[in-house]
């Protein structure tokens, strides 16, 4: 492996989605994003809804959503464990925003605590997706 480049992995529960070496990749961590370059301090940390941004040569290469998960970060690789990842160019607006208003009218049909934690997740993931679609951070 090159000393300038991190090998990056992205998992989701049914297979291996990307294993490349990168420049750089930005995680959306749960208390923020964060930068892998060579060198980077090992670190074990959950995901939060948001999107993945690799870099090669220089400039964004790929823009991946995850629905959360978890990131494992070593010296020379970073793996991502995935509940569900999507490239952002593949996300259809329309689609999502019908999506969100079904989680937003769950959400407040129901009174249960555990369902009420459960549609509030949906709601942040749908919210999250749109978010990423309608952004050109980076870019």
């Amino acid at each position: 492996m090159s000393e300038t480049l991190v090998q990056f992995e992205l998992v989701s529960p049914e297979q291996l989605l990307m294993s490349e070496e990168v420049e750089m990749v930005v995680v959306p961590g749960s208390e923020g994003d964060f930068g892998v370059l060579p060198g980077h301090s090992p670190t074990i940390t959950t995901v939060r809804p948001g999107v993945i941004h690799i870099f090669t040569n220089g400039t964004i290469s790929s823009r991946i959503f995850v629905a959360g998960g978890f990131s494992e970060v070593t010296s020379d690789r970073c793996t991502v464990l995935a509940e569900e990842a999507l490239p952002v160019d593949k996300m259809d607006k329309a689609i999502v925003e019908s999506d969100l208003q079904i989680a937003i009218d769950e959400l407040n049909k129901t009174d249960e605590k555990t369902a009420k934690k459960l549609a509030e997740n949906r709601v942040n993931i749908q919210r999250a997706k749109l978010a990423a679609i309608n952004s050109p951070v980076y870019q």
